[in-house]
């Protein structure tokens, strides 16, 4: 790793600074946005030319399930406006834009996503794996990113800054609210926001850690035939609470990192791979 993890925290704390305000900067230059099309939410990243985080939207969907949309209006129509929302934000349109999918997903729902975009008038740049995203933001050439998705845990090996191995399965954060949700007998939508509450995070771990150490076995299972690899950097929205590492290090027994606001990881990366708007493409 070239950086330390303060440097990558306080990046990070940055764009999590930005997120959803009603105000940003005065911004005249180019930007790069990134758009990501989540489990539980949506994301919208920008960045300057030079990669600092100018602005992002978060909103809550249930379009996305394990890399597949399985609503594509609401989906488009989530996208279209949170577009609208931050291109009257920062004053500019946004034209162009890269997004990404978890590993191995196929290529038609690649193309799906594609779709979505292009349907709210995005030119799409690039679709990235939402674990090479991530280790853009970590800026790790050596090790394993995993990435702990509301429908997914995604892996990517790295060595020598090129990926040579990735994996994908479905077990993530809508497990975990299953899990409560049974556990406590109580609705879906309700174990959700429960989870999510880190009041109550002491009395939620307890039941959804099986799920995390399901979690660390996939990972565990995939990093067989690996063993040069020192350093697990765990990202994504549902590996947010304080105990995952501990049960992940104890499972694996392998160094894990996981940087502060993780679920930020991917939206940010998949921005740093985006496609450049330019200030002459917008009128400026």
């Amino acid at each position: 790793m070239s950086v330390s993890i303060r440097e990558i925290n306080h990046y990070v704390n940055t764009f999590a600074k930005v997120i959803n305000k009603e105000k940003v900067p005065v911004y005249s230059g180019n930007v790069k946005v990134g758009v990501d099309l989540g489990t539980a939410n949506i994301a919208i990243s920008v960045i300057t030319e030079e990669n600092q985080p100018l602005a992002g939207a978060l909103y809550p969907a249930s379009v996305v399930k394990d890399g597949i949309v399985v609503d594509f209006l609401q989906a488009v129509d989530i996208v279209e406006k949170m577009k609208r929302d931050m291109e009257e934000l920062l004053g500019f349109p946004l034209t162009k834009a890269s997004t990404a999918i978890p590993p191995r997903v196929d290529k038609g729902s690649r193309k799906v996503i594609t779709n979505v975009l292009e349907s709210a008038l995005f030119e799409v740049t690039d679709v990235l794996e939402e674990t090479n995203a991530a280790a853009a933001v970590l800026r790790i050439t050596d090790g394993a990113v995993v990435d702990v998705g509301g429908g997914t845990t995604g892996i990517s090996i790295l060595k020598n800054n090129k990926v040579i191995y990735s994996a994908d399965e479905p077990t993530g954060g809508t497990h975990m609210s299953l899990v409560l949700a049974g556990a406590k007998k109580i609705p879906f939508e309700e174990a959700e926001k429960m989870k999510k509450d880190k009041t109550k995070e002491k009395e939620v771990f307890p039941i959804i850690k099986p799920v995390v150490e399901k979690m660390a076995a996939i990972i565990k299972r995939h990093l067989q035939g690996f063993d040069d690899v020192e350093t697990i950097y765990v990202v994504g929205g549902a590996s947010c609470f304080s105990e995952f590492t501990k049960v992940f290090q104890k499972y694996i027994g392998i160094e894990i990192v996981k940087p502060e606001h993780p679920l930020l990881i991917t939206p940010l990366g998949i921005a740093l791979k985006g496609g450049l708007n330019k200030g002459d493409e917008r009128g400026s």
